[in-house]
């Protein structure tokens, strides 16, 4: 019985907060979005070691139109902002105003962490990500398997959902992924938009998924 009063209470809380987002979102709508007509605002989620290289270096390949561009870091992440604001600074080059901007959300699962304590802290994480991607209300959403990206994603998709905007979700697969996908793709698998891998054999075995070699 206790459990289950603290459980109600659980959701009670969050169906409050999706509200109050909600509300908060509606009212700023005034406000417009980031971003010029010929451009398209991409949300970039970081994880740490070897995901932010790869990601950083699929962002360094994208053109000028891509902007803003907006990194969501976990917070206990302490390198990747900093390697975010060097790939910045070479791609503007001493233009004027900066093109970017860096964010913070509570991290949704740590290596080797339970899966019961894993759905508690994705929960804390969302609660986090609604009121920022419904700020930002960004273009597209580019991911390649960190756990934080999972509540952000599912964010995306309540802002499709609510008829506020389509944003694109495109995942690629880490390239160290070769005979299975990684826990958030096996989740974003049939959420995303466009699903790429980087192994031949994990498009035979996952018909959705794109395949065009290396990709970083």
């Amino acid at each position: 019985m206790d459990w289950c009063c603290g459980a109600g209470a659980v959701l009670f809380a969050f169906g409050c907060i999706f509200i109050a987002t909600i509300l908060l979102v509606c009212r700023r709508n005034e406000a417009g979005q980031a971003g010029g007509q010929d451009t398209v605002s991409v949300l970039v989620v970081l994880g740490s070691g070897g995901h932010t290289t790869e990601i950083l270096r699929l962002v360094g390949s994208l053109s000028a139109s891509y902007a803003p561009r907006h990194y969501v870091i976990a917070n206990t992440d302490k390198m990747s902002a900093e390697r975010v604001r060097i790939l910045e600074t070479a791609r503007t080059k001493g233009n004027t105003e900066p093109q970017y901007t860096v964010h913070w959300i509570p991290r949704s699962r740590e290596v080797r962490q339970s899966w019961m304590t894993s759905v508690v802290s994705t929960i804390y994480s969302l609660l986090y990500s609604v009121p920022l991607v419904f700020q930002l209300k960004p273009g597209v959403v580019l991911c390649n398997g960190p756990g934080t990206c999972v509540p952000l994603c599912i964010s995306a998709l309540m802002l499709r959902i609510l008829g506020m905007k389509k944003v694109l979700i495109i995942y690629i697969e880490s390239i160290c992924r070769v005979e299975t996908l990684s826990l958030s793709g096996k989740i974003l698998y049939n959420l995303s938009d466009y699903f790429f891998v980087q192994w031949s054999t994990l498009q035979r075995k996952y018909p959705k998924a794109i395949y065009l070699g290396r990709l970083v």
